[in-house]
């Protein structure tokens, strides 16, 4: 009896405070998987989080760099385009001066070699800038416009309408679609009535 009672003292001593609150090794170790997933679980979901995260941020630098790229390429081509203009300026002083030394022999009657020389080297001048999108500015007989002529003077005519372009003092030029250099224009104005 004693035997029997020691017995069932170290099944109960051994298993007592297991069995007391329900829980086995099995359902413990259960019970830390379960716990492991859940963590790995919501480790999992910020990977995820951070990952689109990065994603996005990827996506959004990419598309900044390739905006960027076509900025430059379409800065590099404006460039290109109107990287003539400088030196056209610098060049229409001379060219101007052969359009008066042409306009004076005309003026004086000569036609000679000298005048036909200067004439042509100024048509070569203006053929060249043609080529590279630089153009002469029609202002004559033109409505008067601020954006292409500069008026140096007003003129009372009566043969004209007011605000027209009587005449040009010094050639304006277009670089492809901008002023390079505005025309100086005397421009007409209304003749002044004389009343008693």
């Amino acid at each position: 009896m004693a035997d029997s009672q020691r017995a069932h003292q170290e099944k109960t001593a051994g298993a007592g405070p297991a069995q007391g609150n329900g829980a086995t090794p099995e359902k413990e170790a259960a019970t830390a998987v379960l716990d492991d997933l859940d963590s790995l679980r919501a480790r999992a979901r910020t990977a995820e989080q951070e990952r689109d995260q990065f994603l996005d941020l990827l996506q959004r630098t990419r598309a900044d760099f390739e905006n960027y790229q076509k900025r430059v390429q379409r800065d590099m081509a404006q460039e290109r385009r109107y990287a003539y203009g400088p030196l056209a300026l610098e060049i229409m002083p001379a060219l101007d001066n052969m359009e008066r030394a042409v306009a004076a022999a005309k003026q004086a009657g000569e036609t000679g070699p000298l005048v036909q020389g200067v004439a042509m080297v100024q048509n070569q001048l203006l053929d060249l800038l043609s080529r590279h999108g630089i153009k002469p500015i029609d202002a004559q007989g033109r409505p008067f416009d601020p954006n292409l002529h500069q008026a140096v003077m007003q003129q009372p005519s009566a043969q004209e309408p007011p605000d027209t372009v009587l005449q040009v003092l010094e050639q304006g030029f277009l670089l492809h679609d901008r002023v390079l250099r505005p025309a100086k224009v005397i421009v007409s104005k209304a003749p002044e009535k004389h009343g008693r």
